[in-house]
């Protein structure tokens, strides 16, 4: 996925294709892209190792005002061609620098993706964490939202939406997806199948490497593409590729992406399950004559997933709209157990994956709106502290969690049920993120005041829309 491109390359493609504008991409904290551009005549070999400066205060999460001096660095094997600017741009993906000290920056969520990798090769256990993410998307044809001192209020709409089965459309057509009944009826139901497919063909373009593409079980345009598992650093550099082709392509046909896991009430969220495994030497760490297939070393590891949990939900799920998704009864994976069957469970083992090299493990929690490089690499921190330290994951869940007792349903561990909650538990229990450097005391400090106070506080402070139709008549 990732192409083998030098400083020297990206220069001679820019040249031959006559690159008029050279774009720099980086990740802000939370997890959207920025980025600035400049004209091709003033990149050179140089810009490679030296960077370029820019003011990082205004970023999100990152420098004081007194200490905003930052340095972009160009990574030459992330370059590609965008597919949709008018003006031949290339763009590259971007590690953050320190100008005084040449080091990379901390609070760089692609530098901890990065000493995450390090970190793994360094523990000795495996030289190479797959990972292969499932994220789900809604297109809409319209989204307004609004929010200040007297009213609040958000409305979506979609051609494909249930809702709209009793519009007068001029003509109406009637192929609209009945409720959690999305997955997967052929056009002219699925309306979605060009645009999904034109999506493919551009990720292609942009060097990704597609498996497959589908309607979602969502009525109101729920979907998902599903790229082909590649190296932790590689997959969160290639997710950002990913949402942009998204986007973009869809803004093209006058339709709207969110990557928000909960905007439907009453119907299935968006998730990202996150398949992961361990390998060294060319060999999966991972496959083995244990439960479902898995080694010893596969099983602490989904240890480590699941007494962290709750911790890494903070990163993983990182949002109070997650917290709507992660409800039972709409497949979303609230217990904190393992199973090979079971899809309410935080952690499965795919049993259509037998073969020594497809051998893994999915973490159903996670969703889209997370950062990639931080979720990714919190998700190899806790498997590696599950390994290291031998933690058990207990018995597998394999039975319907319904038809459990409630004494029995009560011993299984659940998700937190809120992002307050979540981080709540990242501040007692980080120890295993800060190993080797990988995530510092000053990243897990700022990420958990920073969503204290510019998301759960200020959502406790707003009146809800739906709070008029239990209370104003009180």
């Amino acid at each position: 996925m990732m192409s083998d491109m030098t400083a020297k390359d990206v220069l001679a493609l820019m040249k031959k294709e006559d690159v008029k504008i050279v774009d720099f991409r980086f990740m802000d904290f939370p997890g959207m892209q920025q980025h600035f551009s400049v004209p091709a005549s003033q990149v050179d070999e140089d810009i490679f190792t030296e960077g370029l400066g820019f003011d990082g205060s205004s970023i999100r999460g990152w420098q004081a005002i007194n200490e905003s001096d930052m340095l972009v660095i160009p990574q030459p094997q992330t370059a590609f061609i965008d597919p949709f600017m008018e003006i031949k741009t290339i763009v590259m993906t971007c590690n953050i620098g320190d100008p005084i000290t040449g080091e990379n920056y901390t609070r760089d969520p692609r530098n901890i993706a990065r000493k995450a990798v390090e970190y793994l090769k360094s523990s000795g256990i495996g030289d190479t964490c797959f990972i292969g993410p499932e994220a789900e998307f809604f297109v809409f044809d319209d989204v307004r939202f609004d929010q200040n001192e007297h009213s609040g209020f958000y409305f979506l709409d979609s051609t494909e939406g249930r809702w709209n089965s009793g519009k007068d459309e001029k003509p109406n057509l009637g192929y609209k997806p009945r409720y959690k009944e999305g997955y997967f009826p052929v056009p002219p139901s699925d309306a979605l199948q060009d645009l999904r497919s034109e999506m493919v063909v551009l990720m292609e373009q942009v060097g990704l490497t597609v498996e497959a593409h589908h309607h979602e079980v969502a009525t109101g345009g729920q979907c998902e593409i599903d790229l082909q598992f590649a190296p932790l650093l590689e997959m969160a550099d290639a997710m950002t590729k990913y949402k942009y082709v998204i986007k973009n392509t869809a803004r093209k046909h006058n339709k709207t992406v969110t990557f928000m896991p909960k905007p439907l009430f009453m119907d299935n969220g968006s998730g990202m399950h996150t398949h992961l495994s361990i390998w060294k030497n060319g060999k999966n760490l991972f496959y083995g004559d244990g439960y479902a297939g898995l080694s010893q070393m596969a099983l602490y590891a989904i240890g480590g997933i699941l007494k962290h949990a709750p911790a890494l939900l903070a990163i993983t799920n990182p949002t109070t709209n997650s917290y709507k998704r992660l409800v039972p009864g709409y497949e979303a994976p609230v217990n904190l157990a393992y199973s090979s069957r079971n899809r309410s469970a935080a952690v499965r083992i795919p049993m259509y994956s037998t073969s020594e090299k497809s051998k893994r493990f999915e973490f159903r929690c996670p969703d889209p709106s997370s950062n990639p490089y931080l979720g990714f690499s919190a998700m190899l921190m806790a498997a590696i502290d599950g390994i290291e330290n031998k933690i058990d994951p207990g018995k597998p869940l394999d039975r319907n969690i319904y038809d459990l007792k409630p004494e029995e349903a009560a011993g299984v561990p659940k998700t937190p049920g809120s992002l307050r909650a979540a981080l709540e538990a990242l501040a007692a229990d980080h120890e295993f993120l800060l190993r080797g450097d990988v995530f510092t005391k000053d990243v897990i400090e700022t990420w958990i005041e920073y969503k204290m106070e510019s998301e759960v506080m200020a959502l406790d402070l707003r009146p809800h829309p739906h709070e008029f139709m239990l209370y104003y008549d009180i």
